[in-house]
Protein backbone atom coordinates (compact mmCIF):
# COMPACT_ATOMS: atom_id res chain seq x y z
CA UNK A 1 0.00 0.00 0.00
CA UNK A 2 1.39 3.38 -1.01
CA UNK A 3 1.48 6.36 1.33
CA UNK A 4 1.14 9.91 0.10
CA UNK A 5 2.14 13.17 1.70
CA UNK A 6 -0.64 15.44 2.88
CA UNK A 7 0.12 19.02 3.84
CA UNK A 8 -1.79 20.40 6.80
CA UNK A 9 -1.93 24.16 7.10
CA UNK A 10 -3.69 26.54 9.44
CA UNK A 11 -4.25 30.25 9.31
CA UNK A 12 -5.62 32.37 12.13
CA UNK A 13 -9.41 32.09 12.43
CA UNK A 14 -9.66 29.13 10.05
CA UNK A 15 -10.01 25.37 10.11
CA UNK A 16 -7.05 23.09 9.48
CA UNK A 17 -6.76 22.75 5.70
CA UNK A 18 -5.34 19.65 4.05
CA UNK A 19 -4.05 19.23 0.51
CA UNK A 20 -2.22 16.51 -1.37
CA UNK A 21 0.61 17.66 -3.67
CA UNK A 22 0.37 14.43 -5.68
CA UNK A 23 -3.40 14.86 -6.18
CA UNK A 24 -4.27 18.41 -7.27
CA UNK A 25 -7.83 19.19 -6.26
CA UNK A 26 -7.87 16.66 -3.43
CA UNK A 27 -8.45 18.92 -0.43
CA UNK A 28 -10.37 18.86 2.81
CA UNK A 29 -10.48 20.59 6.17
CA UNK A 30 -11.28 19.92 9.79
CA UNK A 31 -12.03 21.98 12.86
CA UNK A 32 -9.38 20.10 14.83
CA UNK A 33 -6.09 18.54 13.83
CA UNK A 34 -7.50 15.07 14.51
CA UNK A 35 -10.55 15.78 12.39
CA UNK A 36 -8.38 17.13 9.58
CA UNK A 37 -6.24 13.97 9.59
CA UNK A 38 -9.32 11.74 9.54
CA UNK A 39 -10.91 13.74 6.74
CA UNK A 40 -7.61 13.62 4.83
CA UNK A 41 -7.75 9.83 4.75
CA UNK A 42 -11.34 9.93 3.53
CA UNK A 43 -10.64 12.62 0.93
CA UNK A 44 -7.73 10.61 -0.46
CA UNK A 45 -9.85 7.47 -0.50
CA UNK A 46 -12.63 9.16 -2.47
CA UNK A 47 -10.17 10.80 -4.84
CA UNK A 48 -8.43 7.49 -5.53
CA UNK A 49 -11.81 5.80 -6.09
CA UNK A 50 -12.74 8.47 -8.62
CA UNK A 51 -9.46 8.02 -10.44
CA UNK A 52 -9.98 4.26 -10.46
CA UNK A 53 -13.47 4.69 -11.93
CA UNK A 54 -11.99 6.91 -14.64
CA UNK A 55 -9.25 4.39 -15.38
CA UNK A 56 -6.54 6.88 -14.40
CA UNK A 57 -3.32 5.52 -12.93
CA UNK A 58 -2.22 6.65 -9.48
CA UNK A 59 0.88 8.83 -9.39
CA UNK A 60 4.06 7.66 -7.76
CA UNK A 61 4.36 9.22 -4.29
CA UNK A 62 6.55 12.32 -4.29
CA UNK A 63 9.62 12.61 -2.13
CA UNK A 64 9.30 14.83 0.93
CA UNK A 65 12.45 16.77 -0.03
CA UNK A 66 10.80 17.80 -3.30
CA UNK A 67 7.53 18.83 -1.69
CA UNK A 68 8.96 20.97 1.11
CA UNK A 69 10.88 23.05 -1.45
CA UNK A 70 7.65 24.06 -3.19
CA UNK A 71 6.50 27.54 -2.08
CA UNK A 72 2.85 26.44 -1.77
CA UNK A 73 3.74 23.87 0.88
CA UNK A 74 6.57 25.47 2.85
CA UNK A 75 4.31 26.74 5.65
CA UNK A 76 2.52 23.44 6.18
CA UNK A 77 3.18 20.30 8.14
CA UNK A 78 3.64 17.09 6.18
CA UNK A 79 1.93 13.88 7.27
CA UNK A 80 1.71 10.52 5.55
CA UNK A 81 -1.69 9.17 4.54
CA UNK A 82 -2.08 5.61 3.32
CA UNK A 83 -3.77 5.25 -0.03
CA UNK A 84 -6.72 2.88 0.17
CA UNK A 85 -6.73 -0.40 -1.55
CA UNK A 86 -8.69 0.12 -4.68
CA UNK A 87 -12.11 -1.43 -4.30
CA UNK A 88 -15.24 -1.38 -6.33
CA UNK A 89 -17.30 1.79 -5.94
CA UNK A 90 -21.06 1.52 -5.94
CA UNK A 91 -23.58 4.12 -6.97
CA UNK A 92 -26.51 4.46 -4.58
CA UNK A 93 -29.67 6.53 -4.63
CA UNK A 94 -30.97 8.37 -1.58
CA UNK A 95 -34.02 10.47 -0.91
CA UNK A 96 -33.44 13.91 0.60
CA UNK A 97 -35.45 17.11 0.77
CA UNK A 98 -34.40 19.88 -1.59
CA UNK A 99 -33.66 22.20 1.36
CA UNK A 100 -31.39 19.61 2.97
CA UNK A 101 -29.63 18.99 -0.35
CA UNK A 102 -28.97 22.72 -0.75
CA UNK A 103 -27.49 22.83 2.76
CA UNK A 104 -25.37 19.72 2.10
CA UNK A 105 -24.03 21.12 -1.17
CA UNK A 106 -23.24 24.48 0.42
CA UNK A 107 -21.34 22.89 3.30
CA UNK A 108 -19.42 20.55 0.99
CA UNK A 109 -18.50 23.42 -1.33
CA UNK A 110 -17.28 25.62 1.53
CA UNK A 111 -15.01 22.78 2.67
CA UNK A 112 -13.65 21.85 -0.77
CA UNK A 113 -15.55 18.59 -0.93
CA UNK A 114 -17.97 16.93 -3.29
CA UNK A 115 -21.49 16.06 -2.20
CA UNK A 116 -20.65 12.35 -2.28
CA UNK A 117 -17.42 12.87 -0.38
CA UNK A 118 -19.15 14.84 2.34
CA UNK A 119 -21.98 12.34 2.69
CA UNK A 120 -19.59 9.39 2.87
CA UNK A 121 -17.31 11.12 5.40
CA UNK A 122 -20.28 12.12 7.54
CA UNK A 123 -21.78 8.63 7.48
CA UNK A 124 -18.47 6.96 8.31
CA UNK A 125 -17.86 9.42 11.15
CA UNK A 126 -21.38 8.89 12.51
CA UNK A 127 -20.87 5.11 12.35
CA UNK A 128 -17.70 5.46 14.39
CA UNK A 129 -15.38 3.98 11.76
Amino acid sequence: MASYIAIIHKEADSDYGVSFPDFPGCVTAGRTLEEARAFAAEALSLHVQGMSEDGAPLPEPSMLDDIVKHPDFMDGVAVLVDAPRQSHTLRVNITVSSDDLIAIDAYASRHGMTRSGFLVQSAIKAAGN
